[in-house]
Parts: C-alpha cells; structure tokens; sequence
C-alpha cells in the first residue's frame, strides 16, 4: 500500500485555496464580464464563451466585454483598463480609434452606405494597393477566410488542377478546404478533417506537409502535375522563430517551373512585418496572395492580389471601349453583397495612402521595439529560470512551446493559463502564448507589462504554480 505524503496533500490544499482566491478576486473584478456571458448563453453561440476550458478554471472561462478602446488601452464593461497586446488580432497597427481613419469613415457616413452601385473609391484603393505591393490586379472581399476560399478557387480554374498543398500549423481561417490536418491511421499518415462537419472528401485533394522541411519539396515535386497550388503561411502565427527563406526560394523556383501557383497568405503579415510583407520580408514573389486585417482600418475586408493570369478569372480579363477587345478569359464565379463596402473601401484608402506617405521606416521601428522588449523578457525569463521563451517576427511575438506544466486539482494547468489570467487581472488584455504591438504602445506600456509578467510570475511561485 502506497502512503500519502502528508507534507504533499498541504500543499496541494495550499495551491487549491490559493486557486480559489485568485478565481475570486478576478471575478469580481471582471463580474459584469461574466454575468452578461452567463446571461447570453443560451441564444448567443459563441466559440469565445467557452475557449480554454477546463474544470479548474471553470469560474473564469468568459470572455472579457469591451466598452471603448483608444490608441494602446482597451476599458471593459466593468469599467477596468487594459493594455491591449490583442489589438484585433492583428487588425490594429495604428492602435485603436486612429484620427486619420475615424475622419475618413465619418465623412463616408455622411454620403451614405450605398451598397448596388460601383464604389467610387475601389479603383483608386486597388491602384494604391498595387502600387505597395508590387500586385498586377487585385479584388475585394469580406474576410480572410473568404480571399483564401477565392485565391485557392482561381488557382484550380487557371491550372486546370484539383489538389492544393499546405503545411501543418498553418491557419487560413474557416474555410472547408483548409480545415484539414495529418493523422496517423493504422502506422500511415492520412489527410482527414480537422473538425466534426468537414466532409472527408475535402481531405483528398489536399496535401498536408512540414514546413520548412525539405523533403517537402521533394513531395511537391512528386505530385506536380496534380497540384494547382501550394498555400503558404509565411510566417506562422504560432511560430514566429520559423523563417525559412532557402526552404521558400526553392518553393518559388519548383512552384514556377511546374506551373504550380504559389498563394502567400498575408492576412496577418500583410503591411506588418514589411510595407511589402512578407513576400518582400523573404525576397519572393508569390503568383497570388491574401490580406486584410491592417488595411479595413477596422472594418471587415479581405483581398485577393495577384498576377493577371490568375486575376483575369474574376472578370475575363482586359479589354477596352471603342475597339473589337472583348473579355477572353473563361471566369469562375465570384460575388458577394457587401464586397467594396463603401465604408471599407473608405478606411482602406485612408490606411493605404497613410502606409505610402510613412514608408517602411514605420514597420522598421516597430519591428526593432518589439524585438527590444522581446529580448528585454526573455534575458528577465533566463535570469529568473522561468520556463517560458517568446520568439518574434517583427511586431509578432508568441511563446514557444516549452511542454512545461503544473497540476492543480482535477487538471493540468500550462503556466500560460495561469500567466495569462494574472496579467489580465493586472491590467493587461492578451491572449494565450502570443500578442502583437502597434504604434500606439508607449515605452511606458512596454515597462507596465515587463513588471506586471515579473509580478505575475512571482505571485505563481509563491503559491506553488510555477517552480
């Protein structure tokens, strides 16, 4: 028979009163937070309300609910104020509530949503993209999800092709296409659905591969003249610290000489890390590429850039008035109500034309600061034996995975749970293992968070969390 350790059962007794009284102050101070998702429940279905979810931790699983949100700070309904390290996940480079972009939609306000006719400002933002990124044509969209859905859509109808190739830890929204991950089924590895609701016959035109890896390439070449194209996340959101340029410029190369299309999806690194993203980040030019996020300036938007092969299937191509030119290319079928929203469309250009007027020197500063307080934790982390490590790209940071746990109760808690829960109880709005930073923070702010992650990880320790 095996005895308990009595020194053992205090200090786990110890860790879960300790548990309890955090779940409790954090509660109270985010009460409203709670109450109105407690509230809601039953008619709003809302994958926020129950991310993260743990026994352990039940009491503090709701999202925190926003009231206003100014330059780098965020005020919930309960009225606390944050350091937003959030920041739309990735929509606000400017910050929240720039003048030059509310000045921009309030005046479009005034004319009106008009949502039929053509948008009076669509050829002069899709000019001033092509202008920035180096993109022959270009069209419009909601979301991210959406311009991935259309970009994979042309390159089927241009190729000719069915299969598409993508790389595991990628993500490319939504779409049923992309929601596909590998498996190991009876010692092989299979493609299959990510996701209950995804049909199984999805998986079979997709190829899921290691990115990075060469012996990817060496696949791509095996499947050649089966692929319309390979989808890349350039820079992946959950790993930063992987920016394999060699493994993207011998991708380029096989992707050109097979007519494979080549498809960067920039929605998040887009006018981020570089004014060209990350295609001018690595030096390659990709056949088709996404973005949004930074240039809806706040609003809905997703586009679709690329070269006029690809492009020319949305409208038929090229022609001109006053001669026998006519559309020659065959289309695929693209639409959608509020595409060229007037009021996107208006704090597009704003944004575009302020991106211009700043050159890269403002994803330049960025990129450094960020680096700055990235190394500025990381040497604190080292010198501390916290058992955490960010890595960045740019003004992207995340937390590498470490596989250090501690246990309380009936779960596993990861340190970042726990981290994550103190620094939003000290004023600092971030999401698990990652943030992005935006010209709005101040060095004050960067300060504010280096302390408020010291205290948060002392505060673990003292009660038993964290070694």
């Amino acid at each position: 028979m095996q005895l308990t350790n009595p020194a053992s059962l205090t200090n786990l007794n110890s860790q879960e009163k300790q548990l309890e009284d955090f779940i409790a102050r954090y509660s109270n101070k985010t009460k409203i937070s709670k109450q109105l998702t407690q509230a809601y429940r039953s008619v709003l279905a809302d994958r926020r309300g129950s991310a993260g979810f743990r026994p352990a931790i039940k009491e503090m699983v709701y999202p925190i609910i926003g009231k206003y949100a100014s330059g780098s700070k965020i005020w919930d309904i309960d009225g606390n104020e944050y350091i937003d390290l959030v920041m739309g996940f990735g929509v606000n480079l400017f910050g929240h509530n720039p003048p030059f972009i509310k000045e921009a939609i309030q005046e479009r306000l005034e004319q009106g949503i008009h949502i039929g006719p053509q948008s009076d400002l669509a050829g002069e933002v899709a000019e001033l993209f092509c202008e920035l990124t180096g993109m022959e044509r270009v069209t419009f969209s909601n979301t991210g999800t959406e311009a991935v859905m259309t970009a994979l859509r042309l390159a089927r109808a241009t190729t000719g092709r069915q299969k598409i190739a993508m790389f595991a830890g990628s993500y490319h929204g939504h779409f049923d296409g992309t929601l596909v991950q590998r498996q190991k089924i009876d010692d092989n590895l299979v493609v299959v659905p990510s996701f209950p609701g995804v049909l199984p016959n999805v998986a079979h035109d997709v190829l899921v591969l290691d990115y990075g890896d060469f012996k990817s390439l060496e696949v791509i070449k095996a499947y050649q003249h089966e692929l319309a194209a390979v989808l890349v996340e350039p820079i992946q959101d959950e790993r930063p610290d992987i920016q394999p340029q060699e493994f993207l410029l011998q991708l380029r190369e096989i992707t050109k000489q097979s007519g494979i299309a080549l498809i960067f999806d920039e929605i998040l690194t887009g006018f981020r890390i570089h004014l060209g993203g990350a295609q001018a980040w690595f030096g390659i030019e990709a056949d088709i590429a996404t973005y949004g996020k930074i240039v809806g300036g706040g609003l809905p938007i997703g586009i679709i850039g690329g070269k006029a092969t690809y492009m020319d299937r949305i409208d038929g191509g090229m022609w001109s008035y006053g001669d026998a030119s006519f559309p020659q290319v065959e289309t695929t079928f693209f639409a959608g109500t509020y595409c060229k929203h007037p009021l996107a469309m208006a704090a597009a250009r704003a944004v575009l034309k302020y991106l211009k007027s700043q050159g890269n020197a403002l994803q330049q500063q960025l990129n450094e600061r960020t680096s700055q307080f990235v190394e500025k934790l990381n040497t604190y982390f080292q010198e501390d034996e916290v058992p955490i490590r960010l890595a960045n790209c740019g003004s992207m940071f995340t937390s590498l995975p470490l596989g250090n746990s501690v246990d309380s109760g009936d779960a596993s808690l990861g340190n970042m749970d726990l981290i994550f829960y103190h620094l939003l109880c000290r004023g600092i709005f971030i999401i698990p293992n990652g943030g992005l930073l935006s010209t709005a923070h101040t060095d004050e702010d960067l300060e504010y968070i280096i302390q408020a992650v010291k205290d948060s990880i002392k505060e673990l320790r003292e009660s038993g969390f964290l070694p």
